[in-house]
């Protein structure tokens, strides 16, 4: 198995929270290409992919309210928002599906990108937003919410309770809010008020993230083409199954057992513990 194929295997099974590191390092790889200026060492994104500030530019281009979400203005900004999804995302999925993680990474970024817009046209200032911290924030929060003593083990710290560290994170954003990278800041307690809102909706049964499963449905069904099987009569067999079915399906449950047993070992103790053969099993399998 090549590496390439290694990534393409991580990518099928690692869920939703990796496709979207996926799509963020990709993204930024693109950008190095396409936007990134040598002479000023920095991005020059345009119009149509960062969040202005400006609500003129986000009538045009409304797009912007998530593409900005998938895009960082430097290396350290791309690692450093990818380890703490990393990190939250493997607490969120402990508890909620990845349709319920998409739907919150989604809306947050967007709720976030209006407050900033909202934040800067009332301090009549100007600047464009570009990252993908506020929806980070917002899985790191929603994971607080619902498990706020949850013990944690941090390097060179110790064993801690999550809402120690997110307290510290929201802390020192809201200190800096005035100061420094204000847009930034007022777009990351913007995606943790909306995580909070969030998990406090679900608990009470309300779960906001079916309003972007129902989009991408309707996308999905929008662009696949409906199969039209002509109609075929069903003849009733009162006959027991030949035993080569029933065989059949002892080894397709055999075969599925043997995926599980893979998916578990992977979630308990990561891709890398796989040995080769499983590994090219697994890629076979997704095939």
């Amino acid at each position: 198995m090549t590496v390439f194929d290694d990534i393409k295997l991580q990518y099928k099974i690692g869920g939703v929270a990796n496709r979207i590191i996926y799509w963020n390092v990709g993204a930024f790889l693109v950008s190095l290409i396409f936007f990134y200026q040598f002479k000023v060492g920095a991005f020059s994104y345009p119009k149509w992919l960062v969040l202005s500030s400006n609500p003129n530019d986000l009538v045009y281009f409304p797009n912007t309210l998530l593409t900005y979400a998938f895009l960082h203005s430097g290396f350290w900004h791309l690692f450093f928002n990818m380890s703490v999804l990393n990190f939250s995302s493997r607490l969120f999925l402990t508890f909620f599906t990845q349709k319920q993680f998409l739907g919150l990474y989604v809306l947050s970024a967007i709720f976030a990108g209006l407050a900033f817009v909202l934040g800067y046209y009332f301090l009549n200032l100007s600047s464009t937003l570009v990252g993908a911290s506020a929806a980070v924030m917002a899985i790191l929060v929603a994971a607080t919410t619902y498990q706020p003593l949850m013990q944690i083990r941090l390097l060179l710290i110790g064993t801690i309770k999550l809402w120690h560290l997110t307290a510290v994170i929201l802390l020192l954003d809201a200190m800096h809010v005035m100061t420094e990278n204000t847009g930034g800041h007022i777009a990351h307690l913007a995606g943790a008020f909306f995580g909070f809102v969030y998990i406090k909706l679900l608990i009470n049964g309300t779960d906001l993230s079916i309003l972007v499963s129902k989009v991408l449905d309707f996308f999905v069904n929008l662009f696949q083409p409906s199969k039209k099987t002509p109609f075929r009569k069903v003849h009733v067999n009162p006959k027991k199954p030949s035993t080569k079915s029933a065989s059949k399906i002892v080894i397709k449950d055999k075969h599925q057992q043997q995926i599980d047993e893979i998916l578990d070992k992977i979630s308990q103790s990561g891709y890398d513990a796989l040995t080769a053969e499983e590994k090219e099993f697994l890629f076979k399998a997704g095939k």
